[in-house]
């Protein structure tokens, strides 16, 4: 884990939340604290809808935790019970993300044992954390999952490059390999989250414009693409190597991984706005994935040991140039200006 943005408004948000409960003379402080650390969100759309649910699952519990406290006082077992009604309430409601906080309000509310000035304070402590996290994600470095997004293609594409061009040569060691791809991996999951981030902003704060929509496809194109990198060098690990081949199928091989992952390097470079259409390559790159499965057809027919594996491997190479088609095409009719790298 790195430090980032997050990390510093998360400790400014539990100051300001202790801040304000000195100002108002709140009495347990550390609940307000609690609040805020749990209510800082990756995106203002989740910061947002976790106050909204916060507001509606807090102010149930604390409502059933002030009856249960009048009525069995703070007895452990009591606490337990409504700490139960009120978890099959918030997954009732599809608000399991409220769970631990709306938790920390009832166990607060149900010390008060019934008096409910007493209970109104501590369920004021929650909120003033909750309002704390959601006004400093809102104003402070606010996130930008479209700039993070950005930023992580690129590294991304630099981790599947290196991958690309040494499975087939086996140049890199093995327990490089496997680390290599096992952070491409991770890297490409990070960023499916980033971009589910990003669609929820755009799409659930406020209708997206016309361009903004198109960016999405175009995020959405770039994300597919490196996944389907990522899983010819898995069907390369689990398939390659244990089939029979030639020298010259290694070199094939090797030749179109080249030329894929250099297709995919242009392409990038187009949303870099530092190199021009070309729509002769993309013609080039069709031709060349069509005569590499006709090779392969080729030495299938010659050759009956490991036809399987290798045309796992050939039909996800295949469909990796399909794919880079695709976001060519993209690149082409569907101009983006790539955002500065730098913001995390």
């Amino acid at each position: 884990m790195t430090f980032g943005a997050r990390m510093l408004k998360t400790g400014i948000a539990v100051t300001l939340a202790l801040y304000i409960t000195e100002w108002f003379h709140l009495t347990s402080p550390v609940i307000a604290a609690v609040a805020a650390i749990f209510a800082m969100q990756p995106s203002i759309y989740r910061s947002w809808r976790y106050l909204i649910e916060q507001l509606q699952t807090n102010t149930l519990g604390a409502i059933i935790a002030l009856l249960a406290g009048m009525v069995f006082s703070k007895e452990p077992i009591a606490v337990g019970l409504v700490c139960v009604v009120v978890i099959m309430i918030c997954l009732k409601l599809n608000m399991g993300d409220t769970i631990g906080l709306t938790l920390v309000t009832v166990v607060a509310v149900m010390e008060a044992s019934g008096q409910w000035q007493f209970a109104l304070t501590r369920f004021s402590l929650s909120l003033v954390g909750i309002l704390s996290a959601f006004l400093i994600n809102l104003l402070l470095f606010p996130p930008k999952p479209r700039v993070q997004f950005v930023g992580q293609v690129r590294h991304i594409f630099d981790k599947l490059s290196l991958l690309m061009r040494t499975v087939i040569s086996d140049e890199i060691r093995e327990n490089v390999f496997r680390n290599e791809k096992r952070g491409l991996e991770d890297a490409i999951n990070s960023l499916s989250d980033k971009f589910k981030l990003m669609e929820e902003d755009l799409k659930k704060l406020k209708k997206p414009k016309f361009s903004e929509s198109r960016q999405l496809v175009v995020y959405k194109q770039m994300l597919k693409t490196l996944r389907k990198g990522y899983e010819v060098l898995d069907a390369v690990e689990q398939h390659y190597f244990q089939a029979d081949r030639p020298e010259q199928l290694n070199q094939d091989f090797d030749a179109h991984l080249e030329r894929l992952i250099r297709f995919h390097e242009h392409i990038l470079l187009k949303f870099d706005d530092k190199l021009k259409p070309n729509y002769l390559e993309a013609d080039l790159l069709e031709k060349d994935n069509d005569e590499f499965l006709r090779k392969m057809h080729e030495h299938y027919a010659e050759k009956k040991i490991g036809i399987l594996r290798l045309s796992i491997v050939s039909a996800e190479m295949y469909d990796y140039g399909h794919q880079l088609e695709r976001l060519n095409r993209l690149a082409d009719h569907s101009p983006l200006v790539m955002e500065e790298q730098g913001m995390t």
